[in-house]
Parts: structure tokens; C-alpha cells; sequence
């Protein structure tokens, strides 16, 4: 039996995942004390050692891969999937240059693809770290010059008067050849492979659950979702819940470990092995 802790954001995608195993439908061997928290919190939890099981964005993985190790299945990555650079009137991204931009915290993967971006336009912005939810409001009111949106602002950002400066995920795909990867479910090494493999097992199992019983999860959805409007809820949830979340596949680790080359990760291994099929 493993007694566990984990966390995990409030965004529809991930509540959509981890609903079998938060409901207990999907049954673990051992106890699951659960927590939701904002993305960059998690992060931060899992960069202090604080949780056993995190969801954390990719751009925090370099930082944390002496402590845990990524699971294969419960991530977020493909394509057109990715952040997106928004200000209050149309410009390019090279009419940036020396002004503030917020962004939804220093560690997250939209963050590390904001930065590669304006490396490769030769450009240097300051950075304003806010929760995600304030970026939109603040680019309205004027008090940031650009934001870097995630989550659910992707659908929503032309609500507030908001143009699209540039789709970080779409310059990624193009940069490199890979799906954009978003974030992974990282789990302590020290737990040892018999619980990691156990542990990716049942998030999938949760996964495949939640799309054969879609109403399910629905009330546990709208529950913690930042935004209550329906049709984004389900745009959310079908766009960052991809045959990616199933299983990370080649391609997938592949655009993982490219993302950490870019950051300046040195090499290691990065995923749980895989074993025979796909729940490996």
C-alpha cells in the first residue's frame, strides 16, 4: 500500500483526468491526500519536495529531475495547444522590445517559451509574475504592456478587447518539429518503480474513465474551474486532453527533452521507462 500525497491544478484538463481517482471510481492501493493549487504553486511544492505526486510544468522538470521522475501518462501536450502572447492593440513582437510583460510565473513552460521566443527575435522584455487570472485584467487596464495567457484565457482573451501578439506554441511547433509540452505528472524517485508504474496506471485508467463516462466528471469540473461558461469548459478540456495524456509516447519525449536542452538541462533520463504496451 501507498499512502500518498498529490497535487494538481484546478483547470478542467486536469480535473477532468484525476476525477476517477479523486471520487475514488478508479481504486489506488493505499491512501490519496489531494490538493489543488495554482500551476506555479505546484511547481514550487515540487521544487521544495513537498508532495509525493505534482502535476508541474515542463519548464520547471530541469530543476526538480534530481528528486522525481515524469510519468508517462496525465501531461498536457500536442499541438495548437500552446500559450499566447496578448496586448490591448495589434502589434508584433519585436514592438516589445524594453517593455513589461506578464507572465503567469517564472517557472512555467509558458514562460521558458516566451523566453526562447524573444531570444530568437533578439529582444529583451521585463517580466511582472502574476496569477494566471490577473494576466488578461491587467493588459486590459494598461498596467502591463503585453501578457503571456495559458489555460482557459487562450478562448477567452477577446472578450476583454484583447489582440493576439504572437502564439507561443504555434513559433515552438515551428522552431522545433514538436508538440508543444505543457506539463507532466512528476513523481519522487525514491517511491520506487513498482508505485510509479502503479501510479501512471491509474491515472490512465482515470483518463480513459472520464471519456467513457464524460458526464461523470462534470459537476467536479465546474467545481474548481476558473471559468464557468460550459462551451469553454469543453473546448479546454478537448484541447489540452490529448492522446499525449494517455501516454507521452516518442514524439512527446522527444519534445520534453528538447524543451530541457533549451533551458540547459544536461541530460538524464527524464520519463519512467516504458514497459511493453502503452501503460507501461
Amino acid at each position: 500500500m501507498w499512502n500518498l500525497t498529490l497535487g494538481y491544478s484546478p483547470c478542467p484538463n486536469d480535473t477532468y483526468i484525476f476525477h476517477g481517482l479523486a471520487s475514488g471510481a478508479v481504486p489506488w492501493p493505499g491512501h490519496l491526500s489531494i490538493s489543488l493549487a495554482d500551476v506555479e504553486a505546484l511547481n514550487g511544492r515540487a521544487a521544495a519536495g513537498m508532495l509525493d505526486v505534482v502535476k508541474v510544468s515542463v519548464g520547471a522538470v530541469a530543476g526538480i529531475l534530481d528528486r522525481y521522475v515524469l510519468l508517462r501518462a496525465g501531461g498536457a501536450m500536442g499541438f495548437g495547444v500552446g500559450p499566447l502572447l496578448v496586448a490591448r492593440e495589434a502589434r508584433d513582437l519585436a514592438s516589445l522590445d524594453g517593455c513589461e510583460v506578464a507572465i503567469p510565473g517564472r517557472r512555467t513552460t509558458a514562460n521558458l517559451l516566451f523566453s526562447l521566443c524573444c531570444r530568437e527575435a533578439g529582444i529583451t522584455v521585463r517580466t511582472r509574475e502574476m496569477v494566471f487570472d490577473q494576466i488578461m485584467p491587467a493588459v486590459a487596464a494598461g498596467e502591463v504592456d503585453a501578457g503571456v495567457v495559458i489555460h482557459e484565457g487562450r478562448f477567452t482573451f477577446g472578450r476583454l478587447g484583447l489582440t493576439r501578439v504572437a502564439d507561443l506554441g504555434a513559433w515552438w511547433e515551428a522552431y522545433s518539429g514538436s508538440p508543444v509540452p505543457l506539463g507532466g505528472i512528476a513523481i519522487r524517485r525514491s517511491l520506487g518503480m513498482e508505485a510509479a508504474r502503479a501510479m501512471n496506471a491509474a491515472i490512465r485508467q482515470s483518463l480513459l474513465r472520464a471519456r467513457e463516462h464524460p458526464g461523470g466528471a462534470w459537476e467536479y469540473i465546474k467545481e474548481h474551474a476558473q471559468e464557468m461558461d460550459d462551451e469553454v469548459v469543453r473546448e479546454h478540456i478537448a484541447t489540452f486532453v490529448t492522446d499525449y495524456s494517455l501516454d507521452v509516447g516518442e514524439a512527446g519525449e522527444r519534445g520534453v527533452e528538447r524543451l530541457l536542452r533549451e533551458a540547459g538541462w544536461p541530460g538524464g533520463d527524464v520519463f519512467i521507462p516504458r514497459r511493453g504496451g502503452a501503460g507501461g
